[in-house]
């Protein structure tokens, strides 16, 4: 099957995100060994690997919610690890959602979408309102808009973080396992909202378990294994003949598929 995103060409020649030699430890424990890839824009690219092989840390090293102990995270360039460089206003250019949603429960779905946009882009309220309403209805919520937080399922409260992520206009859309603590039910209601954004051509890297989305909406995969990425290709290949033993074993956890053993 045909990736949604690889429809969406890829203009850019140069990357959104180059991660070169990262590292990363916590304590005596190195959950990152010298990282290397690149996301360019337009293309979708899977984080795949088992609990704990340092998937959700590197995409935390991404935006710096994570600091790296060694090594580069370039952004258009930029090396957010540099002193000089303003990471605040480079994150605001990239979006995050959380496995946990992290929604602010004393707010309802629209202050929740409005808050950053008025705070950090300095966006007036009625402005951030009109921008919060097209995202909320893009994930089919705007009937929910002025709802409280705590009356949401697990399903809508995730399209909400998405939407309350795309208000901000990010170039690059980064997810944590965004289905991982939602009823088996209501995931599909969620990936459909990112495959939408998939199709629309938005650069998204994305830590998931969900291998069909990986296999059929990624551009690119990685797989990680305790700490680095032991491969990396299209989905095409890397599902049909993966080349490393691990991936295999892993793969042949989660694939009905045996041909690929």
């Amino acid at each position: 099957m045909t990736s949604i995103a690889s429809m969406t060409p890829v203009t850019s020649q140069a990357p959104v995100i180059k991660i070169e030699a990262l590292r990363k430890s916590f304590g005596s424990h190195e959950v990152l060994k010298s990282i290397d890839f690149e996301v360019f824009s337009g293309e979708v690219v899977t984080i795949i690997g088992a609990s704990g092989s340092g998937k959700s840390t590197l995409l935390r090293c991404i935006n710096l919610l994570e600091t790296p102990d060694s090594g580069h995270v370039w952004f258009h360039g930029q090396d957010l690890a540099a002193q000089h460089v303003d990471v605040n206003k480079l994150r605001s250019s990239i979006g995050m959602v959380f496995q946990g949603f992290n929604l602010f429960n004393n707010l309802n779905v629209l202050d929740n979408c409005t808050l950053a946009p008025t705070t950090l882009k300095k966006m007036n309220k009625p402005q951030a309102e009109e921008v919060a309403k097209k995202h909320l209805e893009s994930v089919g919520l705007l009937d929910f808009a002025y709802a409280p937080v705590t009356s949401l399922s697990g399903g809508q409260k995730q399209r909400v973080a998405i939407a309350r992520a795309l208000c901000m206009e990010p170039e690059l859309m980064l997810f944590d396992e965004p289905t991982s603590a939602l009823d088996p039910e209501i995931v599909g209601e969620v990936l459909t909202v990112m495959r939408d954004l998939a199709a629309q051509g938005m650069t998204m890297v994305v830590v998931t378990h969900e291998m069909d989305f990986a296999k059929n909406v990624s551009d690119k995969v990685v797989f990680m294994d305790q700490g680095i990425i032991a491969e990396m290709d299209a989905p095409q290949k890397l599902f049909s003949h993966p080349q490393c033993d691990r991936t295999r074993e892993f793969l042949s956890r989660y694939l009905e598929d045996t041909n690929i053993l």
